[in-house]
């Protein structure tokens, strides 16, 4: 598999405090990467050491096949869009005029003004103050910004913080036709899991600095396969018919809890509890959430 980010030990300390620590994050090329963790965990610092913004107090980062110094930072960045905590933008200027700045610094072809104010869906906008813009608005020219230059790869950092539902589902289907539409990757982060579930295709997760996963969505999902819960009258008899047919249960506050069974299984064993005198008197299907799993793995307890 080709990676347009490697990060081999990448390590940011502050006043000897580690914030980062031995990070290694692989991200393919012409996906949607979604760096996960609580606020506070070491992600804007991560991706800013990726753009060369901060330097790293150790370790290595590879853009594309170049490593990110002083030597190669800014032929690195000529094909990085990125969108660092609020978009910057002249407020005097309308959307179209604040693009064609960006432009002109990037040594863009004209064209691309009209293609990134489509792309992001500012073309009946354009002509107006960025000032006059809502929040949503002054996202979407941030992006149209980063987008400017065609990049490969695309950095995003909690692109959706402070926007009303409809704002977040515009650019969540916007970062989510990228990769198909232009073949650009994205790195975005987020604290919010419900988000990333929707538009990653790979997750990393940090906590107190540290990579803790990395993988792609569907192995997060893994860790969420089902259990089903029995509810019962005798829990000595259930647990002799769960033995008698191979089955791990787990006696709980609230049941009998085992693992996922087919449907033809299910009501073989319903049959079973039922005929041997176990008092089922309710069976239930248990599945973690995102947020369980994400819990599970980092042992925290916060709003997510």
């Amino acid at each position: 598999m080709e990676y347009i980010v490697e990060t081999k030990g990448l390590t940011k300390s502050y006043g000897g405090k580690q914030v980062v620590k031995n990070v290694d994050l692989k991200v393919p090329k012409e996906c949607v990467y979604g760096f996960m963790g609580p606020n506070g965990a070491g992600k804007s610092t991560t991706l800013k050491m990726l753009l060369g913004l901060i330097r790293c107090t150790d370790g290595q980062a590879w853009i594309d096949g170049k490593e990110m110094n002083q030597k190669n930072r800014l032929e690195i960045l000529r094909e990085t869009g990125s969108l660092i905590e609020s978009p910057s933008y002249y407020g005097h200027l309308t959307g179209r005029e604040n693009l064609e700045i960006v432009r002109t610094l990037k040594k863009a072809p004209e064209k691309e003004v009209d293609q990134v104010l489509e792309l992001v869906r500012m073309e009946r906008q354009q002509d107006k103050k960025a000032r006059e813009y809502s929040l949503g608005m002054k996202q979407r020219l941030g992006l149209a910004a980063a987008l400017i230059g065609r990049p490969r790869l695309l950095i995003l950092d909690e692109p959706t913080n402070g926007l009303d539902p409809a704002g977040i589902q515009e650019i969540r289907e916007l970062i989510c036709e990228l990769p198909k539409r232009m073949g650009i990757t994205v790195l975005v982060s987020s604290h919010l899991l419900s988000e990333m579930d929707q538009m990653a295709d790979y997750v990393g997760i940090i906590n107190h600095g540290q990579l803790i996963f990395q993988d792609k969505l569907e192995a997060l999902h893994e860790h969420s396969k089902s259990k089903l819960l029995l509810r019962v009258m005798n829990r000595t008899a259930a647990l002799k018919i769960l033995e008698g047919r191979q089955i791990e249960g787990r006696v709980t506050e609230e049941g009998i809890l085992i693992p996922g069974l087919s449907d033809d299984r299910a009501a073989d064993l319903v049959s079973a509890l039922a005929a041997g005198g176990a008092g089922l008197y309710r069976i239930e299907e248990r599945q973690k959430s995102l947020e369980d799993i994400f819990l599970s793995l980092t042992g925290r307890r916060e709003s997510l």
